[in-house]
């Protein structure tokens, strides 16, 4: 499909969100992007959109609609890193946002951090690309001698070349932290505090492994989602912040609750109202 076609289709639809439509209705640049993996994390924004519109791109569900007259799209990326880029690129091509905000629940990493604390992160990393020693049969496996590899800084085998043995950072747009930092004192729920968000098609429940991503690599929090999300918004040059609540967290004995998830829908929805009130002011 061209990506002429696919606006027409949008506006047939009533989705006006091409850089055309957008400019003729006084908006400079796309929507801004706010994603969710799960139901629980992305339609409670959904429904405080005016208007909003769903729509179904392959296994992807997005709702269209504004928010003190800026359009706004929300994007339910499902689970998982793949799902999360997936989701990522279709929303880069076909809605050209100015930003992507990825927010949703985790796991806490930091023991001084408590369920409803909220981590900021000034950036993500992948928790899912290792190589391992060489051992012989027989001689076990410890995955804290596992060495990271940053599968975009080579070319050819990632696992041959030395200078990929390091974890890739993903940091948060200057904008959108400086935004959401100050709404801080709009939730009561918890702390709100700067942090590194990990990433990774794995659910860790092992303290000693918890214990040696916080040492390495800074961890404040682990989830699905959030790396795979900044790097293909990096790919496009697109805006992005990871904002995740503390749904639990296994170091300090704190109990999964779901209700985090709206929690940090509603935070999101102050910072998103603060980046229209600042986009509107320049």
């Amino acid at each position: 499909m061209t990506k002429k076609l696919s606006f027409m289709l949008l506006a047939a639809c009533g989705v006006t969100f091409s850089p055309l439509a957008l400019a003729q209705q006084g908006h400079a640049a796309g929507p801004i992007v706010v994603q969710g993996a799960m139901p629980v994390e992305a339609e409670r924004f959904a429904q405080r959109l005016d208007n909003p519109r769903e729509e179904q791109i392959g296994g992807w569900r997005f709702w269209h609609g504004t928010l003190d007259g800026y359009p706004v799209v929300v994007s339910e990326t499902q689970k998982g890193m793949s799902n999360a880029a997936a989701a990522t690129a279709i929303a880069a091509t076909r809605f050209h946002p100015v930003a992507i905000i990825n927010q949703g629940t985790a796991g806490g990493h930091d023991p001084a951090l408590k369920v409803y604390d909220i981590v900021l992160g000034k950036y993500s990393v992948s928790l899912g690309a290792f190589k391992t020693p060489k051992k012989a049969a027989g001689e076990g496996s410890d995955s804290r001698q596992w060495q990271p590899m940053d599968l975009l800084a080579s070319k050819g085998s990632a696992g041959e070349d030395k200078n990929v043995h390091s974890i890739r950072q993903f940091p948060a747009d200057a904008k959108l932290m400086a935004i959401a930092e100050g709404v801080k004192a709009s939730y009561t729920r918890g702390k709100v505090v700067e942090g590194v968000i990990g990433s990774a098609d794995v659910w860790n429940s092992e303290l000693d492994r918890i214990s040696h991503f916080r040492a390495s690599y800074h961890t404040s929090v682990e989830e699905m989602e959030t790396a795979s999300a900044a790097q293909i918004a990096a790919s496009f040059a697109i805006p992005f912040i990871g904002i995740r609540v503390l749904s639990n967290n296994i170091t300090n004995q704190g109990k999964y609750d779901p209700q985090t998830g709206l929690a940090c829908q509603d935070y999101v929805y102050q910072v998103v109202k603060a980046y229209i009130a600042n986009a509107e002011t320049h």
